[in-house]
């Protein structure tokens, strides 16, 4: 609501390292894709499966993009992908996974079938696959696993023609870092997660992605990307409206001070670092572009995951600090 604040300095208390001053973020942007399908009854004479990616570490989407975390959506759609050749007559009765747009999808899961003469094959595959991500993921996610087991004949699968197009796209659908800034050394310009696989209501698929850019032409140029995937998937795609990122002014007068006060409490300068993460910051410059701002806040690891935790100890360093920089703030002018 534009004219409801009359303040000239914002302090924004979103950020998770103590010793860190924020003065830039990313803009975002939500993608959604949708696939009707039409259902058909499931074969007897298939192996029936239930496989689950499990044992991922996830994370958030824009501050732990670029750790080379494992997304359990695509680590599914690499294991099903292998059975798309016709002669294995894949189908697919569920699948599912990941839940928050902002979250790199953790757990994943789907029921599918395949002729029974290719059971053995799903195993040496399924066995072959967990080795490779236990490799690649060795220094992130060495706790993956993929399990499986088998499953009662489901009463329905999804249409080969679907079921196809939505695993393909899956493949396609890039995830992860797209690029690196040129003008920040070390923090990622241009992100997109691959978030979630959800089977709606009326035989609808819906695929949630999140994209973020410090730019707001490369935020809609990987929109773009990520839309035309999908729509050469005859699914039908809607962005929503998002939110604009936050320019970094390394002129800032209350970054200034916020510098001088924490280096006269702990005799050491705090790091002034962009974020690729989204800060309510942006929101508020776009209605009061004339603010002044900055973000900080005590150390939080492991964010929106359920290994979520406050560092206790850099809780009052970080408070006296807060307290310290309200007491000598710039003068407005």
């Amino acid at each position: 609501e534009q004219n409801f604040m009359t303040g000239k300095i914002l302090l924004n208390l979103d950020t998770e390292e103590e010793g860190e001053i924020y003065i830039g973020c990313a803009g975002g942007k939500g993608t959604k894709a949708f696939f009707t399908y039409k259902t058909k009854e499931a074969p007897k004479n298939h192996f029936w499966f239930k496989v689950a990616i499990k044992g991922l570490k996830g994370g958030h989407s824009g501050s732990d993009i670029d750790h080379g975390l494992g997304n359990a959506n695509k680590i599914l759609t690499r294991f099903l992908y292998q059975f798309i050749d016709k002669k294995y007559k894949l189908m697919v009765s569920e699948i599912d996974g990941g839940n928050l747009h902002n979250a790199i999808a953790r757990e994943a899961y789907a029921v599918a079938g395949v002729k029974s003469k290719h059971k053995e094959t799903v195993r040496v595959k399924l066995n072959h696959l967990l080795a490779e991500m236990k490799d690649e993921l060795k220094h992130t996610d060495p706790g993956v696993d993929i399990t499986l087991e088998s499953t009662d004949t489901p009463q329905e699968v999804i249409g080969n023609k679907t079921s196809k197009r939505l695993l393909r796209a899956l493949t396609a659908c890039p995830h992860g870092v797209i690029d690196m800034s040129r003008d920040v050394p070390g923090v990622v310009e241009t992100s997109t997660n691959l978030a979630s696989v959800k089977m709606r209501e009326h035989n609808v698929i819906e695929i949630g992605t999140s994209q973020r850019s410090l730019t707001e032409s490369s935020k809609n140029n990987i929109v773009n990307t990520v839309t035309s995937v999908f729509k050469l998937a005859k699914a039908e795609v809607v962005s929503n409206d998002g939110y604009p990122g936050w320019k970094p002014n390394p002129e800032s007068l209350v970054l200034k001070v916020a510098k001088d006060e924490y280096n006269s409490l702990y005799n050491k300068m705090p790091e002034v670092k962009v974020i690729h993460a989204g800060l309510e910051c942006g929101l508020f410059l776009q209605k009061y572009p004339h603010l002044d701002m900055i973000s900080i806040g005590p150390t939080i690891r492991n964010a929106h995951s359920p290994d979520e935790k406050t560092e206790i100890a850099s809780v009052p360093i970080w408070w006296d600090f807060f307290v310290q920089l309200l007491e000598n703030k710039p003068e407005e002018k």
